[in-house]
């Protein structure tokens, strides 16, 4: 026990190449935002209507783009910059942020809109159009103007019933107000997760459109390089350090763009180099990071030697939906007429559905897949399915081409 006293107390007190962790959190918003700059610009030309005539309409405005490409962050800043910046121009103005994923019905995303304006909902059982009339008096009341970003909004479409989400993006067609006080920021992962939504509700969404594209090499830099000056000591990180995790990351190098996971490789990188002991983060340690975040992804790369053609036809199938529709999410009924094309295409007789599903369900079980039931939001019940990991189709064909040898 004395031992094991001294070695906590020795890591407790051991140097440390961090001075601030939080820094790397997801909650984190940075003072600056490094390649987001032409985002805000536009984000602001198109909420600009609520200065100039506030309340003469309702802005509505979709953001798309993939996972870590700074939606959220950027968005958080922007509200946060432009609620105050209008504020100091005689408009009231509040912003607040939803994420869909965890509020995933209309009247759990009004009532987390409430509980940001601080408005107490009674505990009797209210209908979102009750709670939603709360939030307008509400506003009425304080003259306020409200702009509400709805975070993963493709998941509150997957989720809810087609009359939700219109009421949700038309209620000004059916409010007899002169002054319209909510404002809508949609954010997607790609415009595609909008397709099964009804024409009338679609032409109010995409109108003003905001993409956030994978971040370049040179982008990821320059957001690890902000990130190091207040997460880490002064001098206790290499640059090549940097320019290593940026360039493996960097979408124009071959990785996914994801500052997310740039980050994550980074913070690991200093862990291990506090673990070793030693006073900066060097070549060797983002290296090492880089196969310890990447390690999953290894070990799928093995199940797919292992795979046989009828799998493999499936994968593809499925890369190949993604570069012709943009999206990441299919009905089985879709990654089915593309199996059977694929397979015929590369010398097999597809499999019917039975043996199909059963090709899909084994391929979830190893990680390579992933499947869910399709929302209410979506006409009939059908199966969706994924792809769980990035994969090149390059490495599939390599793989194909393997069985396919005599």
């Amino acid at each position: 026990m004395e031992k094991l006293n001294e070695l906590v107390e020795y890591a407790l007190s051991s140097a440390s190449v961090f001075k601030n962790h939080n820094v790397f959190s997801l909650d984190y918003i940075p003072y600056n935002l490094p390649a987001r700059e032409k985002q805000v610009w536009e984000l602001t030309i198109h909420f600009r209507p609520l200065l100039i005539d506030p309340g003469g309409s309702s802005v509505r405005v979709v953001a798309v783009g993939k996972p870590g490409t700074g939606k959220t962050v950027t968005l958080r800043k922007f509200g946060e910059v432009f609620a105050q910046k209008v504020r100091e121009r005689g408009v009231r103005a509040f912003y607040t942020h939803i994420n869909c994923y965890r509020q995933r019905s209309l009247y759990l995303v009004l009532t987390e809109i409430a509980r940001q304006l601080n408005l107490n909902i009674p505990n009797r059982g209210l209908s979102s159009q009750e709670v939603f009339r709360m939030v307008h008096q509400h506003l009425e009341k304080r003259n306020l103007h409200l702009i509400v970003t709805l975070d993963e909004f493709d998941h509150f479409i997957s989720n809810v019933l087609p009359e939700d989400v219109y009421f949700l993006v038309r209620v000004y067609d059916e409010l007899n107000v002169d002054t319209k006080r909510i404002h809508y920021l949609f954010v997607v992962k790609d415009l595609a997760s909008l397709s099964s939504l009804d024409p009338s509700i679609k032409e109010h969404i995409l109108k003003s459109i905001v993409e956030f594209k994978p971040y370049t090499s040179s982008e990821l830099y320059e957001i690890l390089k902000e990130r190091a000056k207040e997460a880490f000591r002064p001098g206790a990180v290499e640059d090549d350090a940097i320019s290593l995790i940026a360039n493996t990351h960097g979408a124009d190098k071959g990785g996914s763009g994801n500052a997310r996971v740039a980050l994550e490789v980074f913070e690991l990188a200093g862990k291990i180099a506090d673990t070793e002991g030693a006073p900066v983060v060097t070549v060797e340690h983002a290296k090492k990071a880089n196969a310890q975040i990447s390690s999953d992804l290894s070990n799928i790369m093995q199940y797919i030697k292992g795979l046989d053609l009828h799998h493999l036809a499936i994968v593809k199938a499925l890369i190949s939906l993604n570069k012709k529709q943009g999206a990441d999410v299919f009905p089985i009924g879709v990654v089915e007429r593309e199996y059977q094309y694929v397979a015929k295409e590369i010398g097999i007789e597809p499999r019917k559905h039975t043996q199909l599903y059963e090709y899909i369900k084994m391929l979830r079980s190893v990680g390579l897949i992933t499947t869910r039931q399709s929302g209410k939001g979506i006409r009939g019940r059908s199966t969706l399915i994924s792809l769980a990991v990035p994969i090149e189709s390059e490495i599939i064909d390599k793989e194909i081409k393997k069985r396919s040898e005599p």
